[in-house]
């Protein structure tokens, strides 16, 4: 894979380049979150997205690209994208929930609020959410939630064959170890890995936005905490203090987190309900994005925070 690697273009594209976007930033615990403000600037509700662990607001796109009559707010976590580290806390659970207080509260947000998190985002949204005292959001959506330990997961083997690549990365030099952690064989691996979808063109996408946004990652210390972080807790954790109405949208096929897992987890919750989507794995947002957002939609109509006649008007 040279740096001339040729990839299919973005199904998603079209439908994306139809959706209003601003790029802003805002100070926030030492450095500099920078974050991509989606839709209807005036939209009576607002969705903040979180994503997973090693990407950025782009892995996110296909479901904005299929959402409307919202406002959609997706930052770059601190240390990744074009997201500068904080400096007040370290890249952890601790100091991921601090940020997302903080950046929220930062953005002045009015009207009704809706917090969003993928992968490790839904760890980060359903432990800042069972904190006492924190600013209640209208609902909760968690896209491939970590609904258990990660080496309790159907390929346990791999998680542990990440930590010694993690654990190896962190006993190099720092640029030996930093080259380890960007190296693209292994990203592609993890791409292949994690891709289920036998579309060619698709896959071959898929493998673009990991080689271009897996690596985009400030310095080897960030990384390091917040993989540490990514695999010591998940959301069963946090479930059963979050009361809001939350939405699960859960792969049938994911091999980090079972369906029957998954099927666990929304019964942990107080007031959640299960999206389950078949032929698909940990990649919902690349592979089945339409089939999220018509998920997400139902359940904002259902609860009464976007309009039946702008929910169809998306489809």
């Amino acid at each position: 894979m040279t740096p001339t690697t040729r990839y299919a273009a973005s199904p998603y594209e079209e439908a994306l380049g139809r959706v209003p976007v601003r790029r802003a930033e805002l100070p926030v615990l030492g450095g500099m979150t920078r974050y991509w403000d989606y839709g209807d600037a005036d939209a009576g509700t607002t969705l903040v997205l979180v994503h997973g662990f090693r990407g950025d607001h782009h892995g996110l796109e296909p479901v904005v690209a299929q959402l409307s009559g919202l406002r959609l707010i997706s930052p770059d976590l601190p240390g990744f994208g074009e997201s500068t580290p904080m400096t007040e806390c370290d890249h952890d659970i601790d100091g991921y929930t601090h940020w997302l207080r903080a950046f929220v509260a930062a953005l002045g947000l009015e009207g009704r609020v809706i917090l969003l998190g993928h992968s490790f985002g839904s760890i980060v949204v359903s432990a800042t959410l069972a904190e006492a005292g924190v600013t209640r959001p209208s609902s909760v959506v968690l896209v491939n939630p970590i609904g258990q330990p990660a080496l309790a997961g159907p390929r346990g083997v791999l998680t542990r064959l990440a930590i010694f690549y993690y654990w190896l990365a962190a006993a190099l030099p720092e640029r030996l170890g930093f080259a380890l952690l960007r190296n693209r064989l292994i990203v592609r691996v993890m791409s292949v890995a994690m891709a289920k979808t036998r579309d060619r063109g698709l896959r071959s996408w898929i493998h673009g936005q990991h080689d271009s946004y897996f690596s985009a990652f400030s310095d080897r210390r960030v990384v390091l905490q917040a993989f540490r972080a990514s695999v010591a807790h998940d959301v069963s954790e946090y479930a059963a203090r979050i009361a809001e109405p939350t939405l699960l949208v859960a792969a049938v096929d994911d091999d980090i987190t079972p369906i029957a897992a998954e099927r666990r987890l929304r019964g942990i919750f107080p007031d959640a309900r299960l999206v389950e989507i078949p032929d698909v794995g940990h990649l919902i947002h690349y592979e089945k994005p339409v089939e999220a957002a018509r998920a997400i939609e139902a359940f904002l109509t259902e609860q009464g925070l976007v309009s039946p006649a702008r929910a169809e008007g998306a489809a």
